[in-house]
This record gives C-alpha cells, sequence and structure tokens, in this order.
C-alpha cells in the first residue's frame, strides 16, 4: 500500500545496503568533497537514520534482555525445556544476523552519502545522453540491482544457515535461484511500468501530476492484487483445491452461517520451502480464497482449523481489509502531493551533493526525507493492525463457538515456529502487526461463550 515507497526496505531507503565500491570512486571527485557540506535536509535525514538505528538497537536489547527460560503456565504440555531454550536460541540467533545487517546498512548509506555517490552514479547515468525517463530508470534501476547483489548473501546465510539450522528451511538451491529469477522478472514486469508513468507523469503533466500518479498507482495496485491469485502467486506454489471431506464441509458451513462469499479453499505446498505454518486470504469481492499451508492441515484438528480460518473471515467482515486499503490510499496521495514539492526544491538535491535537480533522484532522496514520518505511520498502522487482530479474535470467537480451538491451534503454531512468548513492549510497537501471544490468549478467553452467535 506504500507505493510511495517503492524503493525502501523495512527500515531505510532501498539504497542502505548498496553501491559500495561506487562510492569509493566518488571519494575520488575533488568538486564533491569541496562542497562536501551539509544543509538544514541533510541533518535532519542523518539525525532520523541515527535515532531510528539507536530506537531499533534498544529494542532488541530489552527483547534480548527480558528472555526468560521459565516456561509460561500456557504452554505447559505443549514446549518441553530443550525445545523452549531453542526458541529462545533461534531469537538470539536472528537478532544478532539483524544487528549486523542494519549496521552494515547505516554505514554503507553514509559512506556513499557523504562520500558523494548519489552524485557520481547520477553522472554516470546522464553521460549516456538519454533521455529522462531511461536516465531514471538506469538511475533507480542500477541501485535496485546493486541493493540485490548486496543482500544476496545475507539472503542465503538466513535461509541455508539459521532457518536449516533450527529445523525450517526445507528450500533447496534450485528453487532458491528460481525464486530470485522469478522475483526479478516480476519485478521489471510489473514495478517497471509503473516506475515509468510515474516518471513520466511528474516530467510531462505538470502541476496536475502529483494526482494523475496517486490515480494511476490506486488502479496499478487494485489490479495486481485482483490478478495474484490466479496469475502472480502460482509462479512460486503450487494451489490444489481442497479434497472433500470433513476440513472443507466444516469451513463452507461455517462461511455459509455468517454469508461469507467465498469461492473456493486451497492447499498450498508451503512445504516446499519452509515447514512453518500460516493460512491467509488472498484476493478480494468474488474473488476471494482461503489458502491454508499444507503444514498447518498437518499439524492441527479441524475445529482448530475452522477457529483459525474464521479469524481470518472476521477480518472481511468487520471490513478490516478495505478500511487498511483505504487508508493506505489516503497516504499514498499525501505523498505524492508533498512530493511533487521537492522535486523541484534544490536544497533536497544539495543535501546529496547533487548538482542538477532531476525526478528519479528526488524519488530516492524524497524517500530518505520521509524517514521520520514512515517511522511514524509504521507505527501507527501498526498499532490499528494489533486493533483488527484482537476484533477478528473476538469475531471467531463469537461466531464459530470454536474460541477453545482457535486458543490451541495459536498455541501450537507459537510453539511450531518458535514464537517469541515474551517480547518486549518497546519491540511490540515498533515491529509487531499482531498482538503478543500470551496478551492475545488472555483476550480470546475473556470472550470465551458457549455456543456460537452466527453474523448476519
Amino acid at each position: 500500500m506504500k507505493i510511495i515507497y517503492f524503493f525502501t526496505t523495512n527500515n531505510n531507503v532501498l539504497i542502505l545496503d548498496l553501491l559500495t565500491y561506487i562510492s569509493l570512486y566518488a571519494f575520488l571527485d575533488k568538486e564533491i568533497l569541496i562542497h562536501n557540506t551539509m544543509n538544514i535536509i541533510a541533518v535532519i535525514i542523518l539525525v532520523a537514520l541515527i535515532v531510528d538505528f539507536t530506537l531499533g538497537l534498544l529494542a532488541d536489547w530489552l527483547n534480548l534482555r527480558g528472555l526468560s527460560h521459565s516456561l509460561p503456565k500456557e504452554f505447559e504440555g505443549l514446549y518441553d525445556s530443550k525445545r523452549y531454550g531453542r526458541s529462545l536460541d533461534y531469537l538470539r540467533t536472528n537478532t544478532r544476523m539483524s544487528w549486523v545487517t542494519t549496521m552494515l546498512d547505516l554505514l554503507i548509506l553514509i559512506l556513499f552519502w557523504f562520500g558523494g555517490g548519489f552524485s557520481f552514479w547520477d553522472k554516470a547515468v546522464r553521460s549516456l545522453g538519454l533521455n529522462p525517463v531511461i536516465t531514471g530508470l538506469l538511475f533507480i534501476g542500477g541501485l535496485v540491482l546493486l541493493k540485490m547483489v548486496i543482500g544476496l548473501p545475507f539472503s542465503i546465510y538466513h535461509t541455508f544457515g539459521i532457518e536449516a539450522r533450527y529445523g525450517f528451511n526445507k528450500t533447496d538451491v534450485k528453487t532458491f535461484v528460481m525464486d530470485l529469477f522469478k522475483g526479478l522478472v516480476l519485478s521489471l514486469l510489473l514495478g517497471g511500468p509503473l516506475l515509468i508513468l510515474v516518471l513520466w507523469f511528474f516530467e510531462s503533466m505538470g502541476p496536475a501530476a502529483w494526482w494523475i500518479c496517486w490515480v494511476v498507482a490506486i488502479a496499478y495496485t487494485m489490479i495486481a492484487r485482483y490478478i495474484a491469485p490466479t496469475w502472480i502467486m502460482p509462479l512460486f506454489n503450487r494451489f490444489e483445491p481442497i479434497e472433500e471431506g470433513e476440513l472443507k464441509k466444516a469451513v463452507m458451513d461455517y462461511a455459509k452461517a455468517i454469508n461469507f462469499d467465498l469461492k473456493g479453499i486451497f492447499v498450498m505446498d508451503g512445504s516446499k520451502r519452509s515447514t512453518k505454518s500460516n493460512a491467509f486470504f488472498t484476493g478480494f469481492g468474488r474473488n476471494k480464497r482461503i489458502v491454508l499451508f499444507d503444514t498447518l492441515i498437518e499439524k492441527h484438528s479441524v475445529s482448530e482449523l475452522v477457529g483459525v480460518l474464521a479469524h481470518e473471515m472476521g477480518h472481511f467482515k468487520l471490513k478490516h481489509i478495505p478500511k487498511m486499503m483505504i487508508a493506505g490510499m489516503i497516504q499514498m496521495g499525501v505523498m505524492f502531493w508533498i512530493l511533487s514539492f521537492f522535486l523541484t526544491y534544490q536544497g533536497l538535491f544539495d543535501a546529496f551533493y547533487v548538482q542538477q535537480p532531476s525526478v528519479y533522484a528526488g524519488l530516492v532522496f524524497f524517500g530518505l526525507l520521509l524517514s521520520p514520518l514512515d517511522l511514524l505511520l509504521g507505527l501507527i498502522f501498526q498499532a490499528i493492525s494489533r486493533k483488527h487482530e484482537y476484533d477478528a479474535d473476538r469475531f471467531a470467537v463469537e461466531t464459530s463457538g470454536q474460541g477453545g480451538a482457535l486458543i490451541q491451534a495459536l498455541k501450537k503454531l507459537a510453539v511450531h515456529n518458535l514464537s517469541n512468548l515474551r517480547p518486549h513492549p518497546l519491540y511490540v510497537v515498533l515491529h509487531y502487526s499482531h498482538p503478543p501471544i500470551l496478551v492475545r490468549l488472555k483476550a480470546i478467553q475473556s470472550h470465551l461463550t458457549d455456543k456460537p452467535v452466527l453474523a448476519a
């Protein structure tokens, strides 16, 4: 939903990992070094990045410091001491991995930025003498590609090192390589045309460009959501209609009871890549589908699966999906409107030592400038998401009569996925879109009833 952050990762702008080698050449650019002074925009961005990094580091430290080897009573009988200890080790390992990657991100960005790397790269693509849209594609595309290359060793280590060590990884080398290739092709086919349109509109449409981009981005997003279940997702996984039997009948009966228009229930071969379990909805309107991981079906009873899917249906019945989509669209429009002012503001380009303003460089720099706002909006959206999870749990309990089964299913998922049972509150605020498991179980327990009260 954050189309305006087209070039961002969860922490910083997509360029954070980037062009280490190019930045070394940029240090040789004497003109850049002579004018290497910071303006107020550069100060704001640098301070925001450091605050974001420090806050994340603090949350991680508090999260690890709060780990307890005593098993919560709610999980007695599900967790043995050995596996619970393994879950704590899994959290420590992933946290240390995160420290390495985020520190490297920030270091490379600072070196590249203050070494004049943005100016060097801008001059390199301009020297080809191509039109502004093609030049912009090369400028942004080069950064994206190098981001992928530099991040590849970390992705390999996480998949074949950490995930394999803790018994989750089922991805073979062929699948990993094909996923990378398919992802790159999809980025070119789906992201490329949208980027071309945004660049062209801002180059040629004048003051009207921001709202035209907004409308086009919304249309693009809606089309992608509609075609994803039938055209995009099957490129990565196999989806088979669920077999006739007790589970399908129970889910379809429940959907009918709450007047939920369901096109189909599908089983996804999640075991192809991981032993972790999940379930989700995809599509919208009459194209809604329930997708169950094969690993989920293997480990849960019919009543537990109905409880989980009742929760997912609750998101639709309570209008959570359209509400979040509308909020994201409004945010997108505001960002495009603000962007329209900064694309012609020389101070933004001076902050990165780029002498000649351009739409393509402005998009990248604007993403960095928005990092403080991005952090704030992220906190707000995640808080709303956690509330929606509570509401969907309550809906599932009140309409399915499977509250006890839902509790058992969530416990099993937490155990199987080695989830952190006691995350620190600051870490939850910064990173959790779902409530912590113990708090969530307590909330569900308070809603338990003897019989379902079916929604109209």
